[in-house]
């Protein structure tokens, strides 16, 4: 033990006798030269993305921490002795810039900027780059401490800076850590959610009152977007934006057994029952289903579709582009060799990267999506004009032309402005080419442009958060999100003041139409598709409950009995329903009266678990005391028949949300 000692006195005077003496002024001037390089290196540095590996061959530490290992782990006691000696012999120094001085320092820190998402060749070209700047000023220096008879020193290491959180209100704060994902071989730090993402401004529903407002209208909506948006933020640790919870979308996610149209009847078939509410024991639910028939899938008609992609720079992200080739793919099985595909791409500028090819080409289609590389700015306009001349160049007599938009929804080159787009694409739709939006990733996902497109497209919002939801959208709802059965359906009813004294509709804020739109042929509204069925949920309250909250109008109530009396005083509304077969400009209506009653299915009992659970996220004011437990108990006891576990699925959210809303 005494010799091992010894021989560490010999190194550690040796190492002493070599090293030589401190030079101040050599130090100030390292010093300065090394605040300099570091602002240099962040400047040459701004667009790098931040990775969890460091460069090779890039600062001493790398090795410094090579060297204890080995050294620990072969010979414990001496090794490491001689190493940590080594180190202090070294003199290695740590330089910390000016703004990280004093107490303060983190207050003084600048703002991290976010880096512009680029492909994987250009984050190697830069890494590249950085390395070979870096190499010339170690050789340059090296070349003058040899002039200058000096022993070289380490090179200041580099600081690295942490990203910040991103700010978001308190309710959303949870989970706004920045994420690790794979994109191309490399692990990526992905963006957290922020505020840039964008949803539709509607307040919801109101309480109306039946003596002054007997008459509710809107348009069927068969989107599907918020749903899968909620979900992505509470699997993410976050409460989702409020304007992202669509009550409507969130229930018609689900596929209900709702009766269906017998052979020779209208397309689809309603049914409206009337049921207690789970939270209110003093109101009703009137529930209306509508089910769209299902024809055989070898009787559709071909199917034209055009690809319509966005490959600007912020689609380069796992959940982004690459989650959209791998989603297309998964619907080229459905195709037959008399469908056709088209894609075409826009970015910095708009471009044509597959011509119509036979939907069973499935190579050529795949080699094409394969190619695609994100990168440059957004040219929506130049994009939507290419893909609708190129449908309409794939269009024939009796065929479905649709053009399906993948996007993260940030159109920022072009017609940006949403209301300049809606009026572009309605004019479209009348040439029977629709438009379907499909949006993926988070960060920047412009939902209320999306829900606009889609709405005067005639077409269907998706979301495609996970593989499985594409599988959904692609390939289980194929044909219901591809051929249209009905077009421009309305829903109107009018209750019946001497039964029903206040009302409101759940969810459909962005759907309301004026009463005289009802029956106006020229005004769009939703379409349903082959065997698609539609959900809507009134809370009403009948006359003489507890629960009315408005107060009875003194003039009112003789009008409203008048001409109420025999039969019509039994029903409690009157239900009304539009609709267009495709091709056609002339409605067709459907009419019934609401009576009370009805058979209260388990499909129904859980859509109305999945209306409540959608105005816990809202913060409804309708709800009282009814909260997460009794909507996770409503749910658990309709969940029936749940072959693909879509239903449990909404339970772990709803569970997921009660634990990050406290």
């Amino acid at each position: 033990m005494s010799d091992d000692l010894d021989d560490l006195d010999d190194l550690k005077a040796a190492m002493k006798a070599a090293t030589p003496a401190p030079d101040a002024s050599r130090k100030a001037a390292d010093i300065a030269l090394a605040r300099k390089n570091f602002a240099a290196l962040q400047e040459s540095r701004e667009g790098a993305r931040l990775t969890s590996d460091h460069p090779e061959k890039r600062g001493i530490l790398r090795g410094v921490r090579q060297m204890l290992t080995t050294f620990s782990t072969q010979f414990p006691i001496r090794g490491a002795l001689t190493a940590s000696t080594a180190l202090v012999a070294l003199g290695l120094v740590v330089v910390v810039p000016e703004w990280q001085q004093g107490p303060d320092m983190f207050s003084r820190a600048p703002a991290v900027r976010e880096a512009e998402p680029a492909s994987g060749q250009a984050v190697r070209e830069r890494a590249e780059a950085d390395a070979a700047t870096t190499a010339l000023q170690s050789e340059e220096r090296m070349m003058a401490d040899d002039a200058a008879g000096i022993m070289p020193e380490p090179a200041p290491m580099p600081m690295l800076e942490a990203a910040p959180m991103a700010r978001a209100p308190e309710r959303y704060a949870v989970g706004a850590l920045k994420r690790v994902a794979p994109v191309d071989g490399e692990m990526v730090i992905m963006p957290a959610e922020s505020s840039t993402e964008a949803y539709p401004d509607a307040d919801q529903n109101p309480l109306k009152i039946v003596a002054e407002e007997p008459v509710s209208t809107f348009s069927i909506d068969v989107d599907t977007a918020s749903y899968a948006v909620v979900r992505s933020s509470l699997t993410n640790g976050q409460m989702p934006p409020e304007g992202a919870v669509r009550i409507e979308e969130m229930v018609n996610y689900f596929p209900y057994d709702y009766p269906a149209p017998e052979a020779g009847e209208a397309p689809f078939k309603p049914t409206v029952t009337v049921t207690d509410t789970p939270w209110n024991p003093d109101t009703q639910l009137l529930h209306i289903a509508i089910q769209g028939e299902q024809p055989a899938i070898a009787e559709r008609p071909p199917l034209n579709l055009v690809f319509l992609i966005d490959t600007s720079g912020s689609m380069h992200a796992p959940d982004k582009l690459e989650l959209l080739k791998q989603s297309f793919a998964l619907m080229l099985p459905q195709l037959t060799e008399a469908d056709e595909v088209a894609i075409v791409t826009y970015a910095g500028s708009a471009g044509q990267v597959l011509e119509a090819t036979p939907g069973t080409d499935r190579e050529a289609i795949l080699a094409a999506l394969e190619n695609l590389a994100a990168g440059g700015s957004t040219a929506g306009q130049e994009g939507l004009q290419q893909a609708y001349s190129v449908a309409e160049g794939m269009a024939a007599e009796g065929e479905v032309t649709r053009v399906i938009l993948a996007t993260d929804g940030d159109f920022n080159v072009g017609l940006s402005d949403p209301e300049a787009l809606e009026s572009y694409i309605a004019k479209k739709r009348e040439s029977g080419t629709y438009l379907s939006v499909m949006g993926f990733g988070r960060g920047n996902l412009d939902d209320a442009t999306m829900q606009a497109l889609a709405q005067n497209g005639n077409g269907q919002a998706s979301y495609i958060d996970t593989l499985a939801e594409a599988q959904k959208v692609l390939v289980d709802q194929f044909t219901g999100a591809l051929f249209p059965i009905a077009n421009d359906v309305k829903i109107q009813v009018e209750f019946n003041p001497e039964r029903i004294v206040e009302y409101r509709l759940i969810g459909y804020e962005t759907r309301a139409l004026n009463r005289e739109d009802f029956n106006n042929d020229k005004v769009d509204a939703g379409d349903i598709g082959a065997g698609h069925s539609v959900t809507a949920i009134y809370e009403i309250t009948p006359v003489g409950s507890p629960a009315q909250m408005a107060d009875p109008l003194r003039y009112g109530e003789a009008a409203a009995d008048e001409g109420a009396s025999g039969e019509v005083s039994e029903e409690l509304g009157y239900f009304k329903l539009r609709y267009k077969a495709p091709g056609e400009s002339e409605s067709q209506l459907i009419e019934l009266p609401i009576t009370e009653g009805g058979e209260v299915s388990a499909d129904m009992r859980f859509a109305m678990a999945i209306a409540g659970f959608g105005q816990l996220l809202t913060d409804s004011p309708f709800l009282g005391d009814w909260g997460y437990a009794e909507a996770i108990a409503l749910a658990n006891g309709a969940k029936g028949d749940d072959p693909y576990g879509y239903r449990a699925e909404a339970v772990r959210l709803m569970r997921l949300a009660e634990s990050l809303d406290r």
